[in-house]
């Protein structure tokens, strides 16, 4: 019964979560949140290991969040989930997109789905910055009345040096990886 509701689940975000993985992922979050499956920080390293790996980001979420509620099973089961409904919507859309590619109907939808995706985007990204970068929620008054206590100032420069390195300076996205996870280990005191 838990495979099924697992299924169920990522089935649902797979098909109904439009603009990718990084737009997928507040619904991953809900979701994996509304069963108990894991909580904000954990989804913290969930998104930061989602997009280390290799593959479609919102495969890996799902991937790691069936594997944190159930085991390699559960592990397989979120994955087919999440992956099943592109794949069928991709066969159908192959299908009718030819006939209807002068479509205005077709042409307003996407235009209407745009500024969803990108809406999507940023709220994976305010998620993300609430365990990362501060100690509490922006949305609360506790934010407000502790500003500027609440920041992580290692998490902070740790970001904004990544846009100048990635950004201004074109360093590969893998290398600054490397480069951050080497830094945050030895200025945390994580590598002994």
């Amino acid at each position: 019964m838990i495979y099924l509701q697992l299924f169920i689940s990522f089935f649902k975000v797979g098909a109904f979560a439009f603009g990718g993985g990084l737009a997928m992922l507040p619904l991953i979050f809900q979701t994996a949140e509304s069963y108990g499956m894991m909580t904000r920080e954990e989804f913290s390293r969930l998104v930061a290991l989602s997009q280390v790996t290799p593959g479609p980001v919102a495969v890996n979420a799902a991937t790691y969040t069936g594997m944190i509620f159930s085991g390699p099973f559960g592990a397989a089961v979120a994955t087919l989930g999440v992956a099943l409904p592109s794949f069928l919507i991709m066969i159908i859309a192959m299908k009718f997109m030819e006939a209807f590619k002068e479509s205005k109907g077709l042409e307003g939808a996407m235009t209407g789905i745009r500024p969803v995706t990108a809406g999507l985007i940023a709220s994976a990204f305010i998620y993300i910055a609430e365990t990362s970068l501060v100690n509490t929620s922006i949305f609360s008054m506790e934010f407000i009345k502790n500003f500027p206590h609440n920041l992580d100032i290692f998490s902070i420069v740790v970001f904004a040096v990544t846009i100048v390195m990635y950004g201004k300076m074109k360093i590969n996205p893998i290398l600054i990886i490397l480069i951050m996870g080497a830094a945050g280990g030895i200025i945390c005191g994580q590598v002994v």
